[in-house]
């Protein structure tokens, strides 16, 4: 499959990760659609896709539904002190054998009009801030780290940011006109 967009830390591709994966990769970090929401997928459907893959795996997941995960070794908390949703909190479940100690992240959702993340909004309606996600990676370690629900490309431009190869997924093309933007903003050397 020829890539959407590409330089030497991200590989983007446009299509459905059913139809792409499995890939080999070492750490697995995504935020897959949620039951239940608009364009949700079914809970066994997720389970298959991530169950696909051999590598740590770390997704954000909502409170109350159950995991798609085989088993959690770690679960943290996001709490989103400003979140609008009805819940201030999602859950981040880990499988895999790189466990680390539960972890609540206080980090605000990124809404529409919220002067912390003015900089870093795009037109995407379930944004995760770009702190956060480099706060997880932290945690786990990984060479090359895959996201096959990318959404707007927080993922992959984290992992550029700290200096890790990153493949995302999008299964629709204007979110990966979004990251592929947001990915080939080089800060310049002065």
């Amino acid at each position: 499959m020829t890539p959407y967009y590409q330089d030497d830390a991200v590989t983007i591709y446009h299509g459905d990760c059913r139809e792409i994966l499995p890939l080999k990769a070492d750490l697995l970090l995504s935020d897959p659609p949620y039951p239940g929401y608009e364009k949700g997928w079914a809970v066994p459907d997720v389970a298959g896709i991530l169950g696909s893959l051999t590598c740590t795996k770390v997704i954000f997941w909502p409170v109350l539904t159950p995991s798609p995960l085989r088993f959690h070794v770690a679960e943290h908390v996001w709490h989103k002190p400003n979140g609008q949703s009805r819940y201030q909190y999602e859950r981040i479940l880990v499988e895999g054998l790189a466990a680390a100690d539960a972890k609540v992240f206080r980090v605000a959702a990124i809404l529409p009009n919220y002067s912390q993340y003015a900089r870093e909004c795009v037109d995407h309606p379930t944004q995760k801030p770009l702190s956060l996600l480099i706060r997880l990676l932290s945690l786990y370690s990984g060479d090359l780290v895959v996201d096959p629900f990318m959404g707007s490309g927080t993922t992959i431009e984290a992992c550029k940011k700290v200096g890790r190869r990153a493949i995302g997924i999008e299964i629709e093309e204007r979110y990966c006109e979004i990251a592929a933007k947001r990915c080939a903003q080089e800060v310049l050397a002065l």
